[in-house]
């Protein structure tokens, strides 16, 4: 028993306060952790509302008890079998006379109790739930399964190029087989964030993310020129030079555009655009440079970026996201254990393909959801990912500082 691993620090906390005697502690650390109800997925979908307490009989306990898994406990997930998630105070609220005499916590493996449901004994679980600094794991902090989960090769890559959402939202960022906030949470949210509520739609969308098809074509142009010029000239490249570049190139292209081409269907006559079209276009993508180039100057300040570093690319904002994709469609069951994993695999390659380090990765996905959401407010959109890649750049424990990039 004394050389047990336990899967994440949830359990191990639990493992250690168990084999000390240290119920207060035990409890303590409970009152933190989703604890995850297993139910049958057919009933899960017809009663997405409820949940459903079976008893089982273990013999440790000589009783029939309810069960209750801790998150580093949960088995891989099956399209049969799905698990909700609740609180500590939650069983305390819901039983009552005559339910089972004990709550069974990760029963068979060595961080188990069986926990008597009496009136007394739930008014220590609330007791100690009303004191609990938090529910669920620290947000903006790294969280890792140390079994079953991978931590090296080609899936531990593709998870840890997703990592800032993991690290943000307080989840293990190498769950591959992933169950997230439980069955029915998962599933709200693919449909409130993102529309997706069938396999096909979760296929749609993981292949869009996956060649980069959301991200802004004006932001990725926008950078690719000066990306151009830091490469034709060797260096730093001035904000007027990459300005006057993109206007020169946009005025470029809008000229050709207009001239016939020869196509097999024969000539082709294209329709010359307005002045007041490519006004504008221009307009708006000088617009973007002075928003990229601010960004970058606080990116800086904050040390997301390097001295005289610039942002490659945003297309790691979409390959980051499906990095976590690949699991959200899992926990949502949308799709396979093999699916996502192939699915976090090639979100890993094409990230490699992309980018350069982790930290030039990092800067290319923090831009691309500073873009899309903050508005040069530096608010929580871009505060919570500053907070990540700090976290991802200095924890011990982060992929970042144990995963080469090449």
């Amino acid at each position: 028993m004394g050389t047990w691993i336990a899967p994440s620090a949830i359990e191990r906390e639990l493992y250690e306060a168990k084999l000390g005697n240290d119920w207060p502690a035990y409890f303590d650390t409970l009152a933190t952790a989703w604890l995850f109800i297993p139910m049958a997925r057919g009933y899960a979908d017809a009663h997405p509302t409820s949940v459903l307490l079976e008893p089982a009989y273990f013999p440790q306990a000589r009783a029939r008890c309810y069960v209750a898994y801790t998150a580093g406990m949960l088995p891989a997930p099956t399209a049969d079998v799905v698990f909700k998630r609740q609180s500590l105070a939650w069983f305390a609220a819901r039983l009552e006379p005559g339910d089972p005499p004990f709550l069974a916590v990760n029963p068979g493996s060595p961080c188990e109790a069986f926990l008597p449901t009496s009136p007394a004994d739930r008014a220590v679980w609330n007791a100690h739930w009303d004191r609990a600094p938090r529910y669920g794991l620290e947000q903006n902090k790294v969280h890792a399964l140390h079994v079953g989960g991978p931590l090296r090769g080609p899936a531990a890559f593709g998870l840890a190029c997703g990592a800032h959402l993991s690290v943000r939202n307080g989840l293990f960022w190498n769950a591959l087989g992933y169950h997230g906030e439980g069955y029915t949470k998962e599933r709200e949210k693919l449909k409130e964030y993102w529309g997706v509520t069938t396999r096909e739609e979760w296929l749609v969308t993981v292949e869009q993310l996956l060649t980069a098809d959301l991200v802004s074509a004006v932001w990725e142009f926008t950078l690719r020129i000066r990306t151009a010029l830091a490469k034709e000239f060797a260096g730093p490249v001035d904000i007027e030079h990459w300005r006057h570049a993109t206007e020169a190139t946009l005025r470029a292209n809008a000229e050709r555009a207009a001239e016939p081409r020869i196509t097999p269907e024969g000539v082709t006559v294209a329709r010359p655009r307005s002045t007041a079209e490519i006004e504008g276009e221009v307009a708006g993508v000088q617009r973007v440079i002075g928003r990229i180039a601010r960004y970058e100057q606080r990116f800086r300040a904050d040390g997301i970026l390097g001295e005289g570093r610039f942002v490659r690319s945003v297309e790691a904002w979409d390959y980051g996201r499906a990095s976590q994709m690949a699991r959200w469609g899992l926990g949502a069951r949308l799709c396979t254990l093999q699916e996502a994993e192939d699915a976090v695999v090639r979100a890993g390659r094409v990230s490699r393909l992309a980018y350069r380090s982790w930290e030039d990765l990092s800067a290319g996905f923090i831009l691309g959801r500073c873009l899309q959401f903050d508005e040069e407010e530096y608010g929580p959109w871009y505060t919570d990912m500053a907070a990540t890649h700090q976290a991802l750049t200095t924890d011990p424990g982060s992929p970042w500082l144990n995963i080469p990039w090449d």
